[in-house]
């Protein structure tokens, strides 16, 4: 595997601070993939063959950020070991001279970022996860990946944000249009108020400003945030379910906040749907596994027709005697976590 290409942002004044790091909320329990997550982290699952932390690990690195602070909690130190060198595994390796395995097993940590891991105790959310790391950053300006939201892109998503960041030196929101566009808690308001020169760029409002465009929007799971935040935290009472909108609300109040309109399909791999259809489309760049699997899937596609089996008569009040029914019980799928 390549180095990841390191994509610079287009437009970067002098005075603007640079953003150096990324904050990588994955305390959570990942309760939606149990019990696949009981001993391993969900950051972990693979997409195809790398871990989902992986892809937003190198899509930091790709736009030039070079410290990586994981917010983790118990039962994660297996992303501590992912990102460390594997001494041992690398002599053998080196030792049955399998380059291309070595070469893979090294890809996992991109030249020139440093790791740094802080504990949150308790899963209670993206807002306390980054007060954890706010020691850890100082007064510098910062960016925010949801490593579940996986985006595929031809520019790294976090490199789009930072293109509006260095313009207006403000906080950025990664977001996309809003699929199901009724009032949410969880949406913002995009307005094209025509203050910015990047096209993706929309000014973020609190109501639908008269004579301009407005579209709602979803967040993307990307962000970059300046020192500001913190005072926007300090000054409100967020409950510990509080989600990260409605602390950028609260920052609307203390400086301009800016969207960038992310281009790029987002996967929700928090989600078992989205998780299987980042699987396909990311199989589908492999040109070594492609073929075989389209295959597979056209074999599976035409046996999906076949009617399934006829459900099997009552049973008679004799019969329910000697072999009582059996009641299938569906559980309801469990809410996600952070």
């Amino acid at each position: 595997m390549q180095e990841p290409k390191v994509f610079p942002v287009t437009t970067a004044p002098a005075d603007t601070a640079r953003v150096r790091h990324a904050v990588f909320p994955v305390a959570g329990f990942g309760t939606s993939f149990l019990p696949a997550t009981k001993a391993c982290p969900k950051e972990m699952l693979p997409i195809v063959d790398r871990p989902m932390i992986q892809y937003a690990v190198e899509e930091a690195a790709a736009a030039g950020l070079t410290r990586m602070i994981f917010v983790t909690g118990r039962g994660k130190r297996a992303i501590e070991d992912h990102f460390d060198q594997a001494y041992e595994l690398e002599h053998e390796l080196a030792a049955r001279a399998d380059d291309d395995a070595l070469r893979e097993l090294r890809s996992a940590i991109p030249a020139g970022v440093t790791f740094s891991y802080v504990r949150q105790r308790d899963a209670t959310g993206v807002l306390d996860a980054l007060r954890k790391a706010r020691p850890l950053l100082g007064r510098e300006p910062f960016a925010v990946v949801l490593p579940d939201q996986l985006i595929d892109a031809a520019r790294p998503a976090l490199a789009q944000l930072l293109d509006v960041y260095a313009e207006q030196r403000v906080s950025v929101v990664g977001a996309q249009r809003a699929t199901h566009p009724g009032a949410s808690a969880e949406h913002l308001i995009g307005a094209d108020l025509r203050t910015s020169g990047v096209r993706n760029a929309r000014s973020l409002v609190k109501v639908p400003p008269i004579g301009a465009a407005s579209i709602p929007l979803a967040t993307a799971g990307r962000f970059v945030f300046t020192p500001a935040l913190w005072e926007a935290l300090d000054e409100a009472a967020f409950p510990e379910s509080a989600a990260l909108p409605a602390a950028i609300r609260a920052l609307m109040e203390r400086e301009r906040v800016f969207a960038c309109l992310v281009e790029g399909r987002l996967f929700d791999c928090g989600s078992k749907l989205g998780f299987l259809e980042a699987q396909f489309a990311f199989a589908q760049k492999r040109g070594e596994l492609w073929s075989g699997l389209r295959q597979s899937l056209g074999d599976l596609l035409a046996h999906a027709d076949v009617p399934p089996p006829a459900a099997p008569a009552m049973l008679t009040a004799s019969a329910a005697v000697a072999e009582p029914a059996r009641a299938a019980v569906v559980p309801a799928e469990p809410a996600r976590d952070s």
